[in-house]
């Protein structure tokens, strides 16, 4: 997706006047003709009911669950909707506004778009707020063209945009590898006089090392802490994941203690990169990390302990790693597929078949499906060690598809 043209009203934009509220039937003319919205359905009747206190009951409901923004799934936000939408007065568009947030957040994109077309069919004006919910929906649903229109129209109506206007659609372009695009949208932002905040950064530091640019990626973190913009462990975590991937582990130990020396706390996700990287490496610090994890009082998910259980696999290191999987249950992290892969994979490399079995009665036993890969170690082991009619009947239909760990 090219951008060219979208950009060059951000080099002469016009901010300016105070915030204020604008109607103009922003949907129906972006020529959106790829783009299908669900029918909402105006269901609410006026029928009559044996019990006027149930139904009461049932409107005020409704119009707290709307007015709250709290719904149990699209379904219920459909109701609300279409029960407020009768009602006189209408709701204010700050009120409609948390309403299109909360559907957002369920990931209903097509829905919020269609939500708003109604909202506009009802007189009801945008605010930016709003404004920028249709922004970020475009881009989720990889139209950042259109949420360009959508910011041309902020512009045109002489609203003011916001640093989430920005970060949103500097999010969207990064989303689609427009890495160029984004970084000229920061530019055309703090030459407009806003200042870039924490997660106008983390989108395009993630994305540059998304994109094998970790030098830029650093460039970045630098200006950062300079503009006395304080970075997080997203942003960290995303340049110590891609110096790992680069087989960098030094530069990435270096900048793992300089989040540590500015009292910027690494996460879950922060050490498991690290301890990944460690293990490609073949470093034999991985072990002793995540005990300074557990120490600091940082939890390991299922994710950190697959790693370091395969790793040990591969070194033969089968009693340690067995070890690691008793303390992974007694913290109350269950086995997935991935770590009984690794385990038996590393029974089998070592001619260990019978525990290799012992663990698929296990993981049977556990209600967690074998896989394809599962099935294809334990086959071929049994083929390489002359025990063919021990092959259960758990693989000889091939497993669920799965992964190697």
């Amino acid at each position: 997706m090219l951008i060219t043209g979208k950009l060059s009203f951000m080099k002469t934009m016009c901010l300016a006047s105070p915030l204020r509220s604008f109607h103009c039937p922003l949907l129906w003319d972006l020529g959106m003709g790829t783009i299908h919205f669900p029918t909402i359905l105006f269901n609410y009747s006026f029928h009559s009911s044996t019990s006027t206190f149930t139904q009461t009951h049932k409107d005020a409901s409704l119009r707290s669950k709307f007015y709250s923004a709290s719904f149990r799934d699209i379904d219920d936000a459909l109701a609300s909707f279409n029960h407020i939408i009768v009602l006189h007065p209408l709701p204010s568009i700050v009120q409609f506004g948390r309403f299109l947030s909360a559907v957002m957040r369920m990931k209903q994109y097509h829905t919020v778009l269609s939500f708003s077309k109604t909202i506009e069919s009802l007189g009801i004006s945008h605010n930016i707020y709003s404004l920028n919910i249709l922004i970020n929906c475009f881009c989720r649903l990889h139209h950042v063209d259109f949420g360009f229109s959508i910011f041309g129209k902020i512009l045109k109506f002489g609203l003011k945009p916001d640093t989430v206007t920005f970060n949103t659609l500097i999010n969207g372009l990064c989303i689609e590898g427009e890495i160029k695009a984004a970084v000229e949208i920061f530019s055309d932002m703090v030459a407009g006089g806003y200042q870039p905040n924490v997660p106008t950064y983390n989108a395009i530091v993630s994305s540059l090392c998304k994109f094998g640019k970790t030098d830029m990626a650093i460039g970045l973190l630098k200006k950062m802490v300079e503009t006395g913009c304080k970075p997080d462990a997203v942003t960290y975590t995303a340049i110590i994941n891609a110096l790992c991937k680069d087989k960098q582990v030094s530069e990435s130990l270096e900048l793992f203690s300089q989040m540590k020396n500015i009292a910027i706390s690494p996460d879950v996700i922060t050490y498991t990169r690290l301890i990944h990287g460690l293990c490609n490496l073949g470093k034999n610090q991985a072990l002793s990390l995540l005990k300074k994890m557990v120490g600091h009082n940082i939890s390991p998910d299922i994710l950190t302990f697959n790693v370091l259980l395969d790793d040990l696999c591969k070194q033969g290191q089968l009693t340690e790693a067995q070890s690691l999987n008793k303390i992974m249950i007694q913290r109350g992290v269950e086995p997935d597929v991935f770590t009984y892969n690794s385990l038996m994979n590393g029974y089998c490399l070592h001619s260990q078949v019978d525990q290799a079995l012992n663990l698929l009665n296990e993981m049977v036993e556990r209600n967690v499906s074998p896989s394809v890969y599962t099935s294809s170690v334990l086959i071929d082991a049994l083929f390489k060690e002359g025990m063919v009619p021990k092959v259960p009947s758990h693989c000889q239909y091939g497993g669920s598809k799965g992964h190697k760990a």
